[in-house]
């Protein structure tokens, strides 16, 4: 530790190493404390003791605090990426694996990490437990590069998604004509949009039967409502949509739809009890669409472009469901086929 040396003016004056120039000439750090007292020579002493141990702490992240990482990796981020991903890592840093928020990077193991990793997996998804996961990786991949996770994780659940009928998607078109929730229901229905892309579409991203669907409406980390740009690339794309949706636009000035995307969310759950159709999410709209495209014959390539999907992972693993009409129907013909196959007279003669 450094040590504190008199100046002839009484003052304390206490100097550290701060760096060495391209000439080799070694320059310091000085802390001076007026204070003539041995008070003052131990506050100069340990003004500089600070810094040092601050210096030394930005020159080797790997002795922050977990903590102190998620904070710089955030912070680090927060002007490129969406505004609804910065409040998710912020809400993930404050409430998720607290328990190895306190441990200084350096001395997190693997152990440890698989410790809170199954504690979590009490209370949460595989999958809220795989993105917290994730964020930690990503977080100790940027301060601690060296040190690879090999984290056992929960198993991946199937998403249990509900897709609609042609039946229910009709009563509820039926129950919301004529409301503000119509044409959001359309949007989503035979687009398909986003909730967050309905909000904040503008009549000037509307020509004709066309949307342009350049911006979504997303919640920041102080909680309020702002319009920023897609997500991903393949969010931004145009939709030409049937001449029946697009004259519900015709005469629109300023943002089609006066809602947020809770509001769409609370009358969407109202519509549907007066619709008498069983509780699902508005995002499940999206599947219906998805589905049906499908279901025609539309290749995959043309829904991903028109859903606004930059993987076919996605489409696969989650969009492509048979809609529960159609899957009788195919499970019809699948059976009448095989009862006609053994009812053939060669399955039925005596042998």
């Amino acid at each position: 530790m450094a040590k504190a040396k008199k100046l002839p003016s009484g003052s304390w004056r206490c100097q550290v190493y701060d760096y060495t120039d391209a000439q080799g000439k070694r320059h310091y750090k000085s802390f001076t404390v007026d204070d003539p007292s041995a008070a003052g020579r131990r506050e100069a002493e340990r003004l500089a003791a600070t810094w040092a141990a601050q210096k030394t702490t930005e020159s080797n992240p790997s002795t922050m605090t977990l903590k102190a990482a998620f904070s710089a990796y955030i912070e680090a981020r927060e002007a490129i990426l969406s505004p609804a991903t910065i409040r998710e890592y912020k809400r993930s840093a404050k409430t998720d694996l607290q328990e190895l928020m306190p441990i200084k990077i350096c001395d997190l193991t693997q152990e440890t990490i698989q410790q809170a990793i199954n504690h979590e997996a009490l209370t949460h998804s595989p999958k809220s437990v795989r993105n917290m996961h994730g964020l930690l990786s990503a977080v100790l991949q940027t301060y601690r590069p060296a040190f690879a996770l090999r984290t056992s994780l929960p198993q991946k659940e199937r998403p249990a998604l509900y897709i609609p009928s042609d039946d229910e998607v009709r009563r509820i078109i039926d129950c919301a004509s004529g409301t503000v929730m119509e044409l959001p229901i359309l949007l989503a229905a035979f687009g398909p949009m986003r909730r967050g892309e309905i909000c904040a579409l503008d009549s000037r991203d509307v020509s004709g039967n066309i949307v342009h669907v350049c911006r979504n409406m997303v919640r920041n980390d102080q909680n309020s409502w702002v319009i920023k740009q897609p997500k991903s690339y393949a969010g931004n794309r145009y939709i030409d949509y049937p001449d029946f949706v697009a004259k519900k636009w015709e005469g629109v000035t300023g943002r089609i739809v006066p809602l947020n995307p809770a509001n769409i969310s609370d009358r969407f759950q109202i519509i549907l009890k007066h619709a008498g159709v069983p509780h699902f999410r508005f995002h499940d709209l999206r599947h219906y669409s998805a589905s049906i495209q499908h279901a025609l014959g539309i290749p995959d390539a043309y829904i991903m472009q028109r859903g606004g999907w930059s993987s076919d992972s996605v489409l696969k693993g989650v969009y492509r469901h048979a809609l529960s009409n159609k899957a009788a129907e195919m499970s019809d013909i699948a059976n009448q086929y095989f009862s006609e196959l053994c009812n053939t007279k060669c399955n039925t003669q005596d042998v």
